[in-house]
C-alpha cells in the first residue's frame, strides 16, 4: 500500500501582515525571540495568499491565530472555499496572551472552537512548544512563574509528571466535548504537541495529544525522531513533523531574520526527505515567508520555495512511501521515565524545587544516547540548547540591525562554519517510557533502561525479555528494593543477558553494547520490512543520501 503524508505550510511570522488579520498582526509580537520585527513585504490579499498555497501544492494551511481573533470568520470561509484544510496554532497567544489563568498558555476560545468544528475543515489545534513553556515558564510571560499546564512546585517528579498529564487530558477532553456539541467526531480536531525539545512526548501522547517533533531547528535528528516515533507507537498517536527553518546557522542564502532561516536550502531539501521517510501522517514547513516574497503584485519563490516545490512535485510522486510511522520496529530500545530534562538539569516539568536525586538519575539517558551514537551525541544533553554550542546566528543578531532585513544574499560574517548537521548515526532505535508493556516492546535485541523511575510491570517485562534472548542493560537504582538477590547480579539470564550498572559508559556496558551499534556512518530506522538508511552526502553531514532496503 502506498502512503502519502498530508503536506502543509505554516503562515508568515515576520514578512507580511496576516492576510486576514491585517494591521492587527503588527500589534502583537510575532516571533518568540523577544524582538518586534516590522513587516518586510506588502500585505497580500487573502485570495492571493491562498493561490500561493495552492501553487505550492499544500494540502493544509497552519494558521497563527491572532489573540483578538481578527479576520477569523473570513479565514475559515476562504480556506474552506478553496478546498484546503486548516490547522490552528496558539503561538501568538502564548507569546502575547491572554493566558489561561495560572498558566502561560493560550487556548482558542470556545466560540472559535465551535466555528472551527462547524467548518468541517479544521484538522487540528497546534500547541506551540508546550514542553518548553512548561519547563521554562518565564520565556514569554514575565509577571510570575506560570508553567504551561500549571504549577508543579513542591511536588515529586512523578506527581509533577502526573499533574501535567492530567491538565493535558482535561484540555483534550474539553475540545472533544466541543466537537461533540458541534455534531463532529471528537477525534477529528486533535490537540497536537509541536516540540523543539525531545522531552514530554510520552506524557503528552499518554494524555491524548498527537505529536509533532520539529526537525532541523537545534535538534539531534535521530534522537528527536526516535523519541517521537516511540511515543507515537507506544500510545497509538499520529505523528506529524514540522520542518522548522528557524535554526542556529547563517550562510549565503535568503535570510528574513537572525536564525530565520538558520539552515541552508540544501539542508532543507535533505530534511524534507528525511521527514518524509519517517512515514508521518502530516508534514509541514515553518514558515511561508522563507519560501515566498510578497511583491504587492503576487508572490515570487525564494531558493527555499524552489526546494519545497521540487519536493512536492517531483520527489514525493517519484518515491512512493510504503509504510506508516506506527510500523517502526526497533533493534534497540531505550526505556526511560519521561523526566523533561533536555540538559538544563533543573525545573523538571516546571518544578523549581525538583530534587537533586531525580535530576541526577534523569541525566542517565544522555549517556545512553552518547554510547549508542558512538560519541556523536553529547553525554550531557539532548539538543543544542546546552553549554558548548555557540550559534552563528548570534553574530548576525549583533552585527545586523532589524531594519536591514531581509538579506537577499544572506550573511557570511566571520565565515564560521555551520554547526547543525542532520546526521547523528544510530542503529534502529526507539524510545519508550517507564510504562511500556512487554507486548509493546516486541523483540528488540538490546534494551537500555535508565531515567529516574520504572513501573513494576515494565520491570517484569524487562526480566522476561532477557529470558527470551535480549541483552538488557538496566540502571541499578531502577531495581525494586525487594527484588531477589539474583536480579542484582549481572550475567546470563535464560537465552539473553542481564547487566546491572550505575554507569552506562563503563567498560563492561560498552563491551556488551558494541555488537548492536551498526555501521558507524549510517543512521538506520526500520519500518516493517523496509529499512531507511541515511548517510552523509557532504563533509559536515548537513546533507543526506538515502537508501531504502527491503529485508
Amino acid at each position: 500500500m502506498k502512503r502519502k503524508p498530508r503536506l502543509g505550510i505554516q503562515g508568515p511570522v515576520v514578512a507580511w501582515q496576516d492576510p486576514w488579520g491585517k494591521e492587527a498582526s503588527d500589534s502583537v509580537m510575532r516571533t518568540g525571540t523577544g524582538s518586534v520585527c516590522p513587516s518586510q513585504d506588502p500585505r497580500p490579499e487573502p485570495q492571493a495568499f491562498i493561490r500561493a498555497l495552492q501553487e505550492l501544492q499544500a494540502d493544509f494551511y497552519v494558521h497563527h491565530a491572532l489573540p483578538g481573533m481578527q479576520g477569523y470568520k473570513e479565514l475559515l470561509e476562504d480556506v474552506a472555499g478553496a478546498g484546503l484544510d486548516i490547522c490552528l496554532g496558539n503561538e501568538y497567544g502564548n507569546i502575547n496572551g491572554p493566558w489561561v489563568e495560572g498558566t502561560n498558555r493560550y487556548d482558542l476560545p470556545d466560540d472559535a472552537l465551535a466555528q472551527a468544528a462547524a467548518s468541517g475543515r479544521c484538522i487540528g489545534l497546534l500547541y506551540d512548544e508546550p514542553e518548553h513553556l512548561q519547563i521554562n515558564a518565564a520565556q514569554y510571560r514575565k509577571d510570575g512563574w506560570f508553567p504551561h499546564w500549571g504549577l508543579t512546585d513542591g511536588e515529586t517528579l512523578e506527581r509533577s509528571r502526573l499533574g501535567v498529564e492530567s491538565a493535558v487530558r482535561g484540555r483534550v477532553r474539553h475540545v472533544g466535548d466541543a466537537m461533540n456539541r458541534a455534531g463532529r467526531n471528537p477525534g477529528a480536531m486533535p490537540l497536537i504537541s509541536e516540540q523543539v525539545f525531545p522531552t514530554s512526548f510520552h506524557t503528552y501522547a499518554r494524555a491524548g495529544m498527537e505529536l509533532c517533533p520539529k526537525i532541523m531547528k537545534e535538534s539531534f535528528q535521530s534522537l528527536q525522531l526516535s523519541t517521537a516515533l516511540g511515543a507515537a507507537k507506544q500510545y497509538g498517536r499520529n505523528m506529524w513533523i514540522c520542518a522548522d527553518l528557524w535554526g542556529p546557522d547563517t550562510g549565503a542564502w535568503f535570510t528574513r531574520f537572525h536564525g530565520f532561516p538558520g539552515h541552508s536550502p540544501e539542508e532543507f531539501a535533505s530534511a524534507l526527505r528525511m521527514g518524509y521517510w519517517m512515514g508521518p501522517s502530516h508534514l509541514f514547513v515553518e514558515n511561508a515567508d522563507v519560501l515566498l516574497r510578497s511583491t504587492g503584485e503576487g508572490f515570487t519563490k525564494t531558493e527555499f520555495g524552489e526546494v519545497w516545490l521540487e519536493f512536492v512535485k517531483s520527489y514525493v510522486p517519484g518515491h512512493p512511501l510504503r509504510w506508516h510511522h506506527s510500523q517502526a520496529d526497533p533493534d534497540i530500545v531505550i526505556i526511560h521515565s519521561d523526566d523533561s530534562n533536555y540538559g538544563q538539569n533543573e525545573r523538571l516539568f516546571g518544578n523549581r524545587s525538583s530534587d537533586q536525586e531525580s535530576i541526577a538519575r534523569s541525566q542517565s539517558v544522555f549517556t545512553i544516547w552518547h554510547l549508542l551514537s558512538r560519541g556523536r551525541i553529547p553525554a550531557y544533553g539532548s539538543c543544542m540548547h546546552i553549554p558548548g554550542y555557540d550559534f552563528p546566528r548570534h553574530e548576525l543578531k549583533r552585527e545586523v540591525s532589524i531594519e536591514r532585513f531581509p538579506l537577499e544574499k544572506g550573511y557570511i560574517g566571520s565565515g564560521r562554519k555551520p554547526i547543525h548537521p542532520l546526521l547523528y548515526p544510530v542503529h534502529n532505535v526507539l524510545v519508550y517510557d517507564g510504562y511500556v508493556t512487554g507486548r509493546q516492546l516486541g523483540r528488540p535485541k538490546l534494551i537500555m533502561a535508565g531515567g529516574s523511575d520504572l513501573s513494576d510491570a515494565t520491570f517484569q517485562a524487562l526480566r522476561q525479555k532477557a529470558e527470551d534472548g535480549a541483552v538488557v542493560v538496566i540502571a541499578d537504582w531502577l531495581l525494586p528494593k525487594d527484588c531477589p538477590a539474583d536480579v542484582r547480579i549481572s550475567g546470563a539470564k535464560g537465552l539473553g543477558q542481564w547487566l546491572v550498572t550505575d554507569d552506562f559508559l563503563s567498560e563492561n556496558v560498552r563491551e556488551a553494547v558494541q555488537p548492536f551499534l551498526g555501521d558507524a556512518d549510517c543512521w538506520m530506522q526500520r519500518f516493517g520490512k523496509e529499512e531507511v538508511r541515511m548517510y552523509a552526502r557532504n563533509e559536515d553531514g548537513s546533507e543526506l543520501d538515502f537508501e531504502i532496503r527491503s529485508t
